[in-house]
Order: C-alpha cells, then structure tokens, then sequence
C-alpha cells in the first residue's frame, strides 16, 4: 500500500475510506483525502500510540489493517477446499498438484498474523527494479540501507515474517521519489504463492498498488494471480501451467523459482508433496 496523506487520490484513499468507515469514523468515501478524512486519521493514530501527523504509511496500514481485522473473522481470509478445488477444475490441474505448490511455495500460509500478506523482499531485485526506473542504486547505498540495496542475491539479509515489512519499509523510505515506492513494492514476493510484484502489468493488473492492495484481501486473490502467472508465463517453450501438467517438477521449479531450485531442492520437495496429496 501506497504513503498517502492529505489531498492524496486514488484507489487506496478509497480503500482506506472504507476501513475507517467500518470502524465507526465519519468521511465521505471516495478517492480523495479530504480533511475528514484527516481528521479521522490523526484520532486513529492517537488512539493506537502512533505518531499523529495524518500520515498513512505503513506503521499506520499495518494498523488500519488489524483493526479491521478483529471486525472480521482472520479465518475468513483463507483458501477454503472449495476454492482450491475450483482452481484446479478451472485449470484443469490435478487437486494434489495446486496443494503441492501452494504447501512447498508458503508452507501453506498466505497471511501473517496481524493480517498482512507474507512477503520476502530482495534487495537484488529492488537494485534492478531501480535501474529500470532511471534511478542509479550506486548513489544510494550506505551502511543504513545495505540490507535492502545490493546488487547480487544474498539471503544474508533476510528476516522472515513481519520483519520483511521493516526492511520492505526502509527500502521504500530511502527516498521520497516514487520510483523508490514503486520499485520497493514490486521488488517483494506476495502471497501464498510468493508472486514477485514486478509482474503486475504482466499479470493484468493496474498499478504496484493495485496488485499489493488485492494481496491484502484474501488468499483467493493470491490464487488468482498464481493462475494467471503460470498460464501466461512461458519457460522453455511451454507454458509454466504446462510443465505442472506433465509434472516435470524441475522444469516448473525452474522457471518458477529460478536456477536456485535445484540447491533448495525444490522439485524434489515438488514431487513428494504431490504424492502425499495424491494418496491422501
């Protein structure tokens, strides 16, 4: 989600029009931040120890977020039998082939505690994700931002579950640039599927924005986009859905992990976890 604030626009002003709405704050739901929607921001933010300063970052998201939550069942927000069935017929996968993938690619979690979508930051591809927006990453590395800015993959930096949000946060913070915004968020892997953000537009969506904002809503949107990823992408002359069809594992693992597969053995987990939901 976006920092927006006062006189802010968009689909995320709306979004969190509606959240506070739910929460029982007085605005007028559109797309423009408004000064009651200000207003009723700052009383939010005083009311859960935040700084009051009519900022929606994602301090504050974070706990827009929650609070919605507790007015909603969490359960409510992960896949049901029915809908990794109907996927599969959709697809015309195997039911045990969806479960293999979604178990081995999020250990079958979707969702942190708290509400907010599990992600994994890599600062190698933020470095890239720069580049492609004209910013040269050299100018900004510094002892404060080399956990998130480098130039070649290391899991040396990972932090795992809410701490991917600090360093997603950080990243995004280096500078007030919207490149940096938008480079950061498509430079995490969302859901229980893990989809890599830079894929958005690839995938069909609008903006960064609005890709992470259906992340948020439920692991069904996640689904989604793993159905549309593995149907358009192609990797050594077929489509990824195909390579599930035939269950060559490796070659699915491969292009949809990368050359690191074989190090963590993701085929192999691939296959024994599809055999384990096949005889179950």
């Amino acid at each position: 989600m976006r920092t927006i604030r006062y006189r802010s626009q968009g689909e995320d002003v709306h979004h969190l029009e509606q959240i506070l709405t739910k929460l029982g704050y007085t605005v007028f739901v559109s797309n423009f931040f408004g000064k009651d929607t200000d207003q009723a921001v700052k009383a939010f933010q005083l009311k859960n120890n935040l700084v009051v300063d009519g900022i929606v970052g994602l301090k504050t998201w974070s706990k827009l977020i929650e609070a919605e939550k507790n007015l909603v069942a969490f359960n409510d927000k992960f896949l049901s039998e029915k809908d990794v069935k109907d996927f599969a017929n959709d697809f015309g996968l195997e039911l045990a082939m969806v479960k293999a993938v979604n178990e081995i690619e999020s250990s079958g979690k979707g969702f942190l505690l708290h509400g907010r979508p599990r992600i994994l930051f890599e600062g190698h591809i933020f470095w890239r994700e720069l580049e492609k927006r004209g910013v040269n990453p050299s100018s900004y590395v510094s002892e404060r931002t080399k956990n998130v800015l480098y130039k070649k993959w290391t899991k040396t930096h990972y932090k795992g579950g809410a701490g991917e949000y600090d360093r997603l946060e950080k990243a995004a913070g280096i500078s007030d640039k919207a490149a940096f915004h938008e480079a950061a968020y498509a430079s995490a892997s969302w859901g229980s599927f893990q989809v890599m953000g830079f894929h958005y537009k690839h995938l069909g969506y609008a903006s960064i924005d609005h890709f992470v904002s259906e992340m948020y809503e439920h692991e069904r949107e996640h689904l989604k986009a793993f159905g549309k990823f593995i149907s358009k992408t192609n990797f050594k002359g077929k489509k990824l859905i195909d390579w599930v069809k035939e269950k060559n594992w490796a070659k699915f693992a491969e292009g949809y992990n990368g050359p690191g597969y074989k190090k963590n053995k993701y085929d192999i987990k691939l296959k024994n976890a599809y055999v384990k939901y096949s005889n179950a």
